[in-house]
């Protein structure tokens, strides 16, 4: 199982709807429970967040690989879920 970064906004909409989704799919799916979820709030770590490329939050990286990055969608985000279970 590889972990997830995601770089978020503590104000952005967007942000707080991908929260709620990926509560949504933890609930619904017990494997995600497991996945390691490393969130950085990119105003408050801005040397870590000029490391990665990226414009717009949330972005979200498995294994170094920008997987989605922007408005969420329960589906963008369950493929990034997927793809840490890999």
């Amino acid at each position: 199982m590889k972990k997830i970064i995601m770089f978020y906004l503590q104000n952005c909409p967007h942000c707080k709807n991908a929260e709620r989704m990926m509560s949504e799919l933890i609930e619904k799916n017990p494997r995600y429970k497991n996945i390691e979820i490393e969130k950085i709030e990119e105003s408050k770590n801005a040397k870590i967040a000029s490391t990665y490329d990226y414009y717009y939050v949330p972005t979200y990286y498995v294994n170094g690989e920008k997987i989605h990055e922007g408005v969420p969608t329960i589906e963008k985000i369950e493929n990034v879920f997927k793809k840490a279970l890999v």
